[in-house]
């Protein structure tokens, strides 16, 4: 499923590993490294997403609609199956889609719409360096569900040029690199 020739397959392992003992992780490693397309695929089997999808924000929308494309087509699937995409005006899911890589206006409206976030088991913030107020604010709502109703929620702040440490600090959560 993942693409062992990305720099960051040899932690996906310990990426897995992480989340099944603790509920957030902060991840950084260079950009190119595989972060947007390969953490996704690598956490699909994780016992702890119950049957839960995957929800990624990437900030761009450019960025959203590629990765989604890059990870169907490491599936052997059209977009919509089970990797999608949500955009302002484009929907590329379907009842199947596990992983739904969104951008932030996105994001704001899925948690409107499911404040308890039950049908997510993971969320994901990809370049998390590139900080705007609607990514901010995801966080925030995210780790108030977390703390409040739903510790089985995972969330992962990925970067390239991140202070990772700081944000582990903030987040009290293992930091791989």
């Amino acid at each position: 499923m993942t693409d062992p020739a990305f720099p960051i397959s040899p932690l996906l392992p310990q990426i897995r590993d992480s989340l099944a003992a603790h509920p957030r992780l902060v991840l950084e490693a260079p950009p190119g490294a595989g972060k947007t397309t390969q953490v996704p695929l690598a956490l699909l089997d994780a016992p702890w997403l119950a049957g839960r999808r995957i929800v990624m924000l990437e900030p761009r929308r450019v960025a959203a609609r590629s990765a989604a494309l890059f990870m169907a087509r490491q599936l052997d699937e059209p977009v919509g199956e089970t990797v999608g995409y949500r955009i302002r005006f484009e929907n590329k899911t379907s009842a199947r889609t596990r992983i739904e890589v969104v951008t932030e206006g996105i994001l704001t409206r899925l948690i409107q719409d499911d404040p308890m976030l039950e049908s997510v088991g993971a969320l994901l913030f990809d370049e998390f360096h590139e900080r705007h107020l609607a990514g901010d604010l995801g966080l925030a709502l995210a780790l108030d569900v977390q703390a409040q109703v739903r510790d089985d929620l995972r969330i992962v702040a990925m970067s390239a040029t991140l202070d990772g440490e700081r944000l582990a600090g903030f987040l009290e959560a293992p930091r791989l690199s």
